[in-house]
């Protein structure tokens, strides 16, 4: 039922997403969904649960072997696809607020955090600011896929090119200032 309902959603978009629609699309009457899906709420959170899941499991196959920024955009471009593939039932990921640790949402989407969690580690992010790495590069991926998904870049400048700037913005940026900044590398030059 869950399947089905994330298909559609993918199809029709997450917002247009009804028991009714998705009783239609089984061949089943409404009331008969209730035997499975106690709510619609309930529906939302158990296709945020399956993009979860499936997102991580996209991300985590994608990087593995690999690390640094072959690591990064073996991620970032594992939740492109995903996104740009299932643009329904990613959506159905956002906005929701637990009900406590034990939520299947809670456990699902620490489930997909943590391929990114293994990319940043191989930047040697400490603990401190592992949190914070987590939200801005979440934030700059999730965002560029998300806009690509509603049709939001319209400039000829091609998309894949724009990606790949980005991915090494963020490498960029998560490297230690030693990797990017030339005098750092080398302390005689710097007192020269």
């Amino acid at each position: 039922m869950v399947a089905a309902a994330a298909e559609l959603a993918d199809e029709i978009g997450f917002t247009e997403l009804t028991m009714g629609r998705l009783a239609e699309r089984v061949g089943v009457r409404a009331p008969s969904l209730y035997k499975h899906i106690a709510s619609q709420d309930d529906l939302h959170r158990r296709i945020a649960a399956l993009a979860f899941d499936e997102a991580a499991d996209a991300i985590g196959t994608a990087i593995q072997g690999r690390s640094g920024r072959d690591a990064l955009a073996a991620a970032a471009g594992a939740l492109r696809d995903y996104v740009l593939t299932h643009p329904g039932r990613y959506a159905a990921t956002l906005g929701l607020t637990p009900t406590g640790p034990d939520d299947p949402i809670m456990l699902a989407s620490r489930r997909g955090i943590g391929p990114f969690e293994a990319v940043l580690r191989g930047y040697d992010i400490g603990p401190q600011e592992m949190t914070h790495a987590l939200r801005a590069v979440r934030s700059v991926f999730h965002g560029f896929a998300s806009l690509q998904a509603s049709g939001g870049f319209q400039w000829s400048t091609d998309v894949g090119e724009s990606f790949e700037y980005l991915i090494d913005l963020v490498d960029r940026g998560l490297r230690p200032a030693a990797d990017t900044d030339p005098a750092a590398a080398d302390p005689a030059d710097h007192h020269r």
